[in-house]
């Protein structure tokens, strides 16, 4: 059984654009009017853009923490 990538599907653009697009027909659907899909729909778009960023920043920050110990246990074995 393959493991699923959970930080890739949620910084996935894919991901948020049919969520954004399911819960905007969801509103229309049950009465809504566009007006309050759309801004639902910006809203969504708007937590999925600081979602993306603060993974991709946490990431970035551990790439760096693991490269810069790379660098220090090798100074230390010279």
């Amino acid at each position: 059984m393959k493991q699923i990538n959970w930080i890739r599907k949620l910084t996935s653009r894919k991901l948020w654009a049919s969520v954004a697009s399911f819960v905007s027909m969801m509103i229309v659907a049950t009465g809504g009017t566009e007006n309050t899909a759309t801004q639902v729909t910006a809203l969504i778009m708007a937590g999925a853009s600081i979602v993306a960023y603060v993974v991709g920043e946490g990431l970035t920050d551990a790439a760096n923490i693991t490269t810069q110990t790379d660098i220090e246990v090798d100074k230390f074995e010279e």
